[in-house]
């Protein structure tokens, strides 16, 4: 993204008050898990160089959630071009999108089961796969 710019710098300021964590869709998540009796822990630094930290995290069975939200990580479904500064964002989601995909690699490389789950997705929904994912992997023997 080096040489391009925001449009303005009070577009920037409000896009800097956008939350990264705690949004309604990951408070959902933990609540939809939470009732089906399962434990996590949030916020978990995976990576150190580049720095990655998953939103949602079972250590001990190594599987990360990250929880993306439709706009910043260009949901296939949802994903919106803005007109104005259109190359600012395109560069913006799409170094996003990389980002996902290496960050990807590198935990699945170190036998990390990585699930994403878009914001717009039902929680309860997205708890039901994440955990068929937790107990397969139970059953599996894998973890410390």
């Amino acid at each position: 993204m080096a040489g391009i710019q925001p449009s303005s710098h009070e577009a920037s300021c409000r896009m800097a008050r956008i939350r990264q964590k705690g949004t309604r869709a990951e408070l959902d998540l933990r609540k939809a898990l939470h009732g089906r009796g399962l434990r996590y822990r949030i916020q978990v630094p995976l990576l150190a160089k580049p720095r990655r930290v998953a939103d949602i995290a079972f250590p001990k069975i190594y599987l990360a959630i990250f929880v993306d939200g439709c706009f910043w990580h260009g949901c296939p479904e949802h994903a919106s071009w803005p007109k104005s500064n259109a190359a600012f964002w395109r560069d913006k989601i799409e170094t996003n999108r990389a980002r996902d995909a290496d960050t990807n690699l590198r935990l699945e490389a170190l036998g990390w089961k990585v699930i994403r789950v878009w914001a717009h997705e039902a929680a309860t929904v997205a708890a039901d796969r994440i955990a068929g994912c937790v107990e397969a992997r139970k059953r599996a023997g894998i973890g410390k």
